[in-house]
């Protein structure tokens, strides 16, 4: 029988739908490890829901009702028409804006040029980053409360150190040109520290090479942070000036607490005091949802517009 008649060998071949069992106790380990993880994840979700999102969605409610006498009716645009039409929405914007035009110059410059500072120290490091970074350790109220002492106008700290050069005392927080930037300067102190840290950070993650090549290119101080450091911290700095824009547009706890809300001539009235006073101080819990909608379009839409533009510019 020659080779070419004979029958195929029949060959076997494992089945591929065949799944080797799985141990039960291998099974039940898996199922209470993604339990565990997804009730941590439910947990977090929940969180989110009743303390972010459902406060949002309630206050988007509330700008279009109106409650009088206990009972609640819809109001339409009669919250933003009446908001609109309130001088004091207006003086708000432009003290918030100026308030946010001063914390940048201040509150976002400062910190890199401080971590640029301490990235080239190379003695005291720790010491220093832990003396920067005690301002945010101490609880907001008692660093406003430090600083209002020092702002008083007969025996505050400031007035003092003018004293000493012969320069005039000043009226801090009483003076209508002074009392904005008397808290643009107590919220920089209060907040740069954590800034620094993340400036320095980024900063000790560049390659020594690179600050290397620039010195053998007969680079000085100022060009190696314009052409090397800026550049390989680009992504930060542009992280770190949009939170800056939507926490100076949301700021509260200093004017508060350092000129009472509205300050000399409604100098510091900002947009989240007037959302304060229309909820708390007229019960008007309509318009001061209308505010805080207004404010959230205004931050929504910055942020938008600012991360396509920087995305454009990275392409």
């Amino acid at each position: 029988m020659s080779a070419s008649t004979l029958p195929p060998r029949e060959t076997t071949r494992p089945r591929q739908d065949a799944v080797p069992p799985r141990p039960s106790g291998s099974f039940t380990r898996a199922l209470r490890r993604n339990l565990t993880a997804h009730g941590f994840l439910i947990g977090a979700v929940l969180c989110f829901a009743f303390f972010s999102w459902y406060p949002m969605v309630r206050e988007f409610v509330l700008a279009f009702q109106k409650t009088k006498d206990g009972r609640t009716t819809w109001a339409g645009w009669s919250n933003l028409s009446y908001v609109f039409h309130d001088p004091a929405f207006w003086q708000a914007w432009r003290n918030t804006l100026l308030f946010t035009g001063l914390a940048l110059v201040l509150g976002f410059v400062l910190p890199f040029l401080v971590a640029v500072l301490l990235n080239e120290l190379r003695h005291g490091q720790g010491y220093l980053r832990l003396l920067v970074y005690l301002p945010v350790m101490l609880p907001p109220v008692a660093s406003v409360l430090l600083f209002k002492y020092f702002y008083d106008p007969g025996h505050g700290l400031f007035n003092r150190i003018f004293e000493l050069f012969g320069l005039p005392a000043q009226q801090w927080l009483q003076s209508t040109d002074t009392a904005m930037l008397s808290v643009v300067i107590a919220a920089t102190w209060m907040n740069m520290g954590s800034a620094t840290l993340v400036y320095l950070a980024a900063l000790q993650g560049i390659p020594g090479e690179l600050y290397e090549a620039a010195e053998l290119d007969g680079a000085g101080l100022l060009r190696k942070i314009w052409h090397v450091t800026v550049p390989q911290t680009r992504l930060v700095l542009s992280l770190m000036f949009l939170m800056q824009i939507i926490a100076t547009m949301q700021v509260f706890t200093e004017p508060f607490l350092l000129t009472n809300g509205a300050g000399p001539e409604g100098s510091t009235t900002t947009v989240v005091y007037l959302i304060y006073q229309y909820a708390f101080n007229f019960n008007n819990y309509g318009g001061a949802a209308a505010l805080g909608l207004c404010l959230l379009v205004l931050l929504a839409g910055f942020s938008a517009a600012y991360v396509r533009l920087s995305r454009d510019s990275d392409q």
